[in-house]
């Protein structure tokens, strides 16, 4: 039985996850074009049309409200398969079909091993089933009633709103939970290590690695980790075959 404020949670869930029309970007690339590029590991972020992903927008200063991690390929039997922390069903795996006409960006990151890979999606299937942290949609739902003028160093502060029930969760701390279970990093704070009076070449960088609750979906986009990598380009782009208006091709 769920309590009076799980309850109430999943009805504010139901109000804010219904989409808008806020004349929304149109997809950037053909969805075979997504499919055939999408890799194992890659973090898609998709532009959302939700109420949710207004307040979303308005923490981050980003067009991009919701994050999920590819887990399957494309293949002859099944299209290419995300794992996903939906407001309303929790962690879900969805084909990448249920993004199709969206503003999406696949993040890929670098260096990783098959297996480390592997790892990654193994920690993000264990949370199948794990449900959306509702105290997070309490506190959107006030951002999107009223958006109070946050100074910057505020805004990610107020991302962190988790219970801290590791049943609960949210779609980028979910990500980014997987990927520090390998330790990759994605926008991890710089920190110097030496007192002031040192030269710089005895002076290092020590990669601080941020709390997973502090991550947001443009941190994907953000990351010096991971590569943007683009659908149209991959498949082979040719701005030599490009079909201009009124079907004139440009001469370049």
């Amino acid at each position: 039985m769920f309590g009076i404020r799980e309850r109430i949670g999943r009805a504010l869930a139901r109000y804010l996850s219904k989409a808008i029309d806020r004349g929304r970007n149109p997809s950037t690339s053909m969805p075979s074009q997504l499919a055939a590029t999408i890799r194992k590991g890659d973090v898609l972020l998709v532009d959302g049309n939700s109420r949710f992903s207004v307040a979303v927008r308005y923490l981050t200063q980003s067009t991009w409200s919701h994050a999920a991690i590819c887990v399957g390929e494309d293949s002859a039997e099944v299209p290419p398969q995300l794992l996903e922390a939906d407001v309303i069903k929790g962690v879900q795996i969805v084909p990448l079909t249920k993004y199709t006409g969206f503003h999406t960006r696949i993040c890929r990151p670098v260096g990783l091993s098959a297996q480390e890979i592997d790892s990654v999606i193994g920690f993000a299937m264990e949370r199948l089933g794990d449900q959306y942290d509702m105290k997070n949609v309490f506190d959107l739902m006030r951002y999107l009633i009223r958006s109070p003028p946050l100074p910057d160093r505020l805004k990610r502060r107020a991302l962190a709103l988790g219970s801290g029930d590791p049943t609960r969760a949210i779609c980028s701390s979910l990500i980014a939970q997987a990927y520090q279970s390998v330790n990759y990093p994605i926008l991890p704070q710089i920190v110097l290590d030496g007192d002031d009076s040192a030269t710089s070449s005895k002076r290092r960088e020590l990669l601080q690695i941020r709390h997973y609750s502090l991550f947001a979906p443009r941190d994907f986009d953000v990351s010096p980790y991971f590569r943007i990598v683009k659908p149209t380009i991959e498949t082979g782009f040719d701005p030599h075959k490009v079909a201009w208006a009124m079907g004139q091709e440009v001469q370049l």
